[in-house]
């Protein structure tokens, strides 16, 4: 009976261990928000100080990206302006908040 109750505890511990992990794999809400940002509008590179810091993958990335020249109204399109912007980003090589892709097409969350 004992080795019963041990067996449950430790599949308990191992299974609420595993979930946050699990949820953990992108940073990204489903509905497109990092920490409150809406990842879709006007952005603004900047050198330090950025709302998001980001890193530019090929692949396997957060978020795909992209670029257009107007009416960024879904997630992962991106206006890129000098001022006015919703949200800006840093480009980094390590420790990033998000990963980047850019795209042509089927921008968004993966």
């Amino acid at each position: 009976m004992k080795k019963w109750i041990r067996m449950v505890l430790i599949a308990l511990v191992l299974t609420l261990g595993i979930v946050p992990l699990s949820h953990a794999s992108n940073p990204i809400s489903r509905d497109g928000y990092y920490h409150g940002i809406f990842l879709g509008g006007k952005v603004k590179v900047v050198n330090y100080g950025a709302d998001i810091k980001v890193k530019v993958v090929n692949s396997f990335a957060d978020l795909k990206v992209k670029p257009v020249t107007s009416f960024p109204d879904d997630v992962g399109e991106w206006q890129f302006v000098s001022y006015g912007e919703d949200f800006t980003i840093q480009y980094v090589n390590s420790f990033p908040d998000i990963t980047i892709q850019f795209v042509s097409s089927f921008p968004g969350v993966r």
